[in-house]
């Protein structure tokens, strides 16, 4: 079974002009077919995400119009935008709305669903659409609408932004790429404002300041625009990059670039090299498609990384799509400045080092902030965190208790050296009869397997290693859900699977994804529930369990495992004079003492 929204990456979409004049073109011949007497451009079938998809289309055709000035195009875009104008501009307050500042302040916005209190809640992001809608029109229309219907579009728009910042409270959803794309409407609307130009950008500046970046999430290192009360969603977190792209594009304000810089690089660690990643407060797997490209290709030039390999929802790899196939404008001002943007994709992964990632090769290690995997990749099989009794990692397991939660500060030695890259992750931790142990975990990789090796003061008992659940693999085209894990044991192994059923047990043999596993385990319905708080309730899920090397040294146990194959897997652990020595068949590490810093040393050679 396929994963729905893991398609392909973002970066393999044609981006020349002839691709994108292709797809102008299929986007004219949809609009003339669609446009109704009224002027109408939206989908027969849209009924919500719906005030701002026709002013969409309208921008779409005049940018068409400006490439290939096709004759048809100026009479429709008069009569679209007449219709969008005319009954798509809401003035009076809609019945049920809860974020009002200002009752009955007669300030256009766009509508959610059009019906009066239908669904108020989606109002205001609406409207953000709508005012990104407009500006690209104003930016687009000179030669194509009279002067009066120009003036009339800018009053509007005019509108939508007091409405947004006067009327509304700001931000009501705490969706970072909401906002910020509130943010770019007033930079832009400020361009085209005869008087007050000066005042509306400088008010957009201080919301950014003020709203979003005093109110960034820390996490893995970073501080991230806050998306729907958590720190990154993988379906709108790329979308905020492409909004902060689209910031410096129009402003030329440092502050986006810098933060924008800082997100491009949180999402280079998550991303496994195939491009595939989990996890949000609002969508687990649910990528976004062409919405994603603008800033993906931008930041990712800026960083030098290879960004542009996020597998998005290709189904939607140019705009906004309805199940027919048939396009839908709800999205269109991101086709726009993706189209208006020069930017060459950077497709070399960067070669720096860093803390929450460890990358060589197909293979692939993504450390969440406790410097524990989140995700492993290695021979094209991604690995989640392993479930056991309420707890989930990669670690030792004694008794039902993983040792993964960190006491005191994690440190991290990075090593790159004749075709390997390593990382030794050493970590205080404390077991539940209160004693300190210091669990010491090398990563080390040569592009095609990764060797994992656990070394902590011996444990009481039969612990075993936790070593991850196989969720899914990667065909080449596409990315299907899978049981199978392809890793070898030092020591004895075993692939089990919960022996309890319900949602709060996970088995990857079942065709329940991940996400719809984590919503049904979220405090509120699909869509609005937080699936990594959801999934955070897991009590147990299929895992990779690996017994300790029997011949280890008599004060420790260590693991050692390896994904990436089948075949035996042979490991010596022994202290000598230098620290404790590693041997593989593929290299030799010493994980030696601490060195005038009190950091780990590590020494890594073939």
């Amino acid at each position: 079974m396929h994963l729905l929204h893991q398609r392909g990456c973002l970066h393999d979409l044609p981006d020349t002009p002839e691709a994108y004049d292709a797809v102008l073109a299929d986007v004219v011949e949809q609009a003339l077919a669609r446009l109704t007497p009224e002027g109408n451009l939206e989908h027969p079938d849209c009924t919500d995400d719906i005030g701002d998809t026709s002013l969409g289309m309208t921008s779409l055709l005049a940018l068409a119009w400006h490439r290939s000035k096709d004759p048809r195009l100026p009479e429709a875009v008069r009569r679209s935008l007449a219709f969008h104008l005319d009954e798509r501009v809401y003035t009076e307050d809609n019945p049920g709305y809860p974020n009002l500042r200002i009752r009955d302040s007669g300030l256009p916005y766009a509508r959610y669903v059009l019906a009066s209190g239908a669904h108020p809640i989606g109002d205001w992001p609406s409207t953000v659409w709508a005012l990104l809608q407009a500006v690209n029109l104003l930016d687009l229309s000179g030669e194509l609408v009279p002067d009066e219907q120009r003036a009339r579009l800018l009053d509007v728009a005019r509108g939508y932004w007091s409405w947004l910042t006067e009327a509304t409270f700001f931000n009501p959803q705490e969706a970072g790429n909401q906002a910020i794309g509130c943010i770019v409407g007033g930079l832009m609307l400020a361009a085209h404002l005869p008087s007050g130009g000066a005042e509306v950008r400088a008010r957009a500046l201080e919301l950014y300041e003020s709203e979003i970046r005093a109110h960034r999430v820390y996490d893995r290192g970073a501080l991230l625009p806050p998306e729907h009360g958590g720190a990154y969603d993988n379906n709108y977190g790329p979308i905020s990059l492409s909004f902060l792209a689209q910031a410096h594009r129009v402003s030329g304000e440092e502050m986006f670039a810098e933060d924008g810089e800082t997100l491009a690089r949180y999402i280079d660690a998550r991303l496994t090299g195939g491009g595939f990643d989990n996890g949000g407060p609002r969508y687990s797997e649910q990528h976004s498609g062409f919405e994603s490209v603008l800033g993906l290709r931008y930041f990712g030039a800026r960083i030098g990384a290879d960004i542009g390999r996020y597998r998005g929802d290709t189904r939607w790899g140019r705009y906004a799509v309805k199940p027919d196939g048939g396009v839908d404008g709800h999205f269109a001002w991101m086709l726009v400045w993706q189209i208006q943007d020069d930017t060459v994709w950077h497709r070399e992964p960067s070669t720096a080092p860093a803390r929450h990632q460890l990358r060589s090769g197909g293979v692939s290690v993504a450390f969440d902030s406790k410097l524990t995997p989140s995700l492993v990749e290695a021979a094209g099989t991604y690995y989640l965190p392993a479930a056991v009794n309420r707890q989930h990692g990669f670690g030792p397991v004694l008794d039902g208790f993983l040792f993964t939660r960190p006491m005191g500060e994690v440190r991290v030695h990075d090593v790159q050296v004749d075709g390997l890259s390593a990382k030794l992750v050493t970590k205080p931790v404390v077991g539940r009869d209160h004693v300190l142990r210091s669990v010491r975990s090398l990563y080390v990789t040569d592009g095609a397997v990764l060797w994992t090796t656990v070394a902590v003061e011996r444990l009481p008992g039969e612990p075993y290693l936790l070593a991850g659940l196989p969720y899914a693999a990667d065909d080449g085209e596409r990315v299907l859900r899978t049981s199978e894990a392809a890793v070898a044991s030092a020591g004895e192994l075993r692939l089990t699977h919960p022996a309890a059923e319900g949602p709060d047990h996970f088995d990857a043999r079942c065709e329940l994804s991940q996400q719809e596993a984590a919503f049904a385990l979220a405090a509120d319905p699909r869509g609005y529930g937080n699936p990594d708080e959801g999934w955070s309730h897991l009590v147990s899920s299929t895992a990779v369990e690996a017994g300790p090397l029997a011949d280890a040294p008599e004060d420790l146990h260590v693991f050692a495992v390896r994904h990436g194959g089948t075949e035996p897997l042979t490991v010596r652990a022994e202290w000598s004079s230098d620290g404790l020595v590693v041997r593989t068949d593929a290299f030799t590490a010493v994980l030696g003492g601490l060195d005038a810093a009190a950091e780990p040393e590590l020494r890594l050679s073939r």
